[in-house]
C-alpha cells in the first residue's frame, strides 16, 4: 500500500512538473517578439502580408500604433540600407495614400539606464554604418558616443541630444535620446530614445556639411550655451 502511495505520489509530482513546463511553454509562445517589416512607401497590404504583428488594415486616422504589452520590432527591408532594432512599445506607422508613411519607435520596453540607452543607441549606429547610412548635419548635431564628455552631458538631467543619418537620397533618420524626467538631481535618470524613419524630409542647405561623416574629435559636441534645438518631425 505504500509503495503504491508512493508511486502516487511521484506521478503527481510529475503531472505537476509537465503542468509547469507547458505552462512557460504558452507564456513564451504568447510572449513571442512581435515584428513588424516594411519599406518606406510600400503598399501598406505588402507590410502586412510579411509582418507577424496585429497591425491590420489601414487606420482610419491614418496612424497604426502598438499595442503590445511585450513590445514590437521594427526590420527595415530595404535591401541596401535594411536594419532591426530592439523591441519596441511606443510604435506608430502613418500611412499615405494606402502606403506605409513616417515610421517612429522607441526601441526599448521602458525607459533606461544611461548604460543599457547608450548600448542601443550605439547597436543602431553600428547597423547603419554598416549598411552604408552616413551620419549627417555633424557639426551642429554630433554623433552620440560613449565618452566622458557625452556622458556627462547627458547625466546633467536637462541635457538632449539628437542626430540625423542618410540613406543616399532615398531615407533619412533622426535619432533622439533625452532623459525621462528632466532633472538635475535625479540620482537613477533614465533615458528614452526615438528614432524616426522616413523619406528625406529635412533639406541640407549645403550637401557637403549634411553628408561629413562623423569623427571621435572634441570638437564634434554640443554647446551647453546652444540650449536643445527643436524637435522636427517629417510630415504625416
Amino acid at each position: 500500500m505504500s509503495f503504491r502511495r508512493w508511486i502516487d505520489g511521484w506521478r503527481f509530482i510529475l503531472l505537476m512538473v509537465l503542468a509547469v513546463t507547458l505552462l512557460r511553454w504558452w507564456i513564451d509562445s504568447t510572449l513571442d517578439d512581435f515584428e513588424v517589416s516594411l519599406n518606406i512607401n510600400e503598399p501598406w497590404e505588402d507590410m502586412l502580408q510579411r509582418s507577424n504583428a496585429a497591425i491590420g488594415p489601414i487606420p482610419s486616422g491614418k496612424v497604426w500604433s502598438n499595442k503590445s504589452r511585450s513590445g514590437v520590432c521594427l526590420r527595415f527591408n530595404d535591401p541596401d540600407y535594411g536594419f532591426v532594432t530592439p523591441l519596441a512599445r511606443y510604435f506608430t506607422i502613418t500611412s499615405k495614400n494606402g502606403r506605409v508613411g513616417r515610421v517612429r519607435l522607441s526601441p526599448q520596453i521602458e525607459p533606461l539606464p544611461l548604460d543599457d540607452a547608450l548600448k542601443v543607441v550605439l547597436g543602431l549606429h553600428d547597423q547603419w554604418r554598416e549598411k552604408g547610412w552616413v551620419a549627417a548635419k555633424v557639426l551642429d548635431d554630433p554623433v552620440i558616443a560613449d565618452t566622458p564628455e557625452w556622458r556627462a552631458w547627458l547625466r546633467d538631467g536637462t541635457g538632449y541630444a539628437m542626430s540625423f543619418w542618410l540613406a543616399g537620397d532615398k531615407y533619412q533618420l533622426k535619432l533622439d535620446l533625452e532623459p525621462s524626467n528632466r532633472s538635475r538631481h535625479r540620482t537613477d535618470q533614465r533615458y528614452l530614445i526615438f528614432v524616426t524613419l522616413a523619406e528625406p524630409w529635412l533639406p541640407f542647405e549645403n550637401a557637403e556639411h549634411a553628408r561629413i561623416q562623423d569623427h571621435p574629435i572634441t570638437s564634434l559636441f554640443p554647446s551647453k550655451s546652444d540650449g536643445a534645438p527643436p524637435c522636427q518631425l517629417p510630415p504625416s
